[in-house]
């Protein structure tokens, strides 16, 4: 079965990929959890709750239950390419404001390319 999206990590205009030196910071396990619950998103979707939530403008987020805590990778689906913009772990029920500002960012960023 070949994927419905292709996944690929947003790169600042330096070359780095956030999300991807954030997943390194991670436990093997932490990074294998999230690994699965994008590559469900990228072989299933369309896909909702719980595990795919629509925040606003073309940004989702993919919900990951890490034991005791919760993180978020935020995302933007660009033809059939699930582009990781940011991810964090989450403290509070409400996604904090910085996260959604930076996701925003970053997005404007990419358009900005295309």
């Amino acid at each position: 079965m070949s994927p419905i999206l292709f996944v690929k990590f947003f790169a600042t205009d330096a070359g780095s990929e956030p999300v991807r030196e954030w997943l390194k910071g991670l436990s093997a396990q932490d990074r294998k959890t999230i690994g699965e619950d994008i590559k469900t998103v990228q072989f299933g979707w369309p896909l909702g709750m719980p595990l795919v939530d629509h925040l606003e403008g073309g940004i989702w987020e993919v919900r990951i239950k890490l034991g005791n805590r919760i993180a978020r990778v935020l995302f933007v689906i660009d033809k059939h390419t699930m582009i990781l913009l940011h991810g964090f772990i989450k403290k509070s029920q409400k996604i904090p404001e910085p996260e959604m500002d930076l996701a925003k960012q970053r997005l404007k960023t990419l358009r900005g390319k295309q």
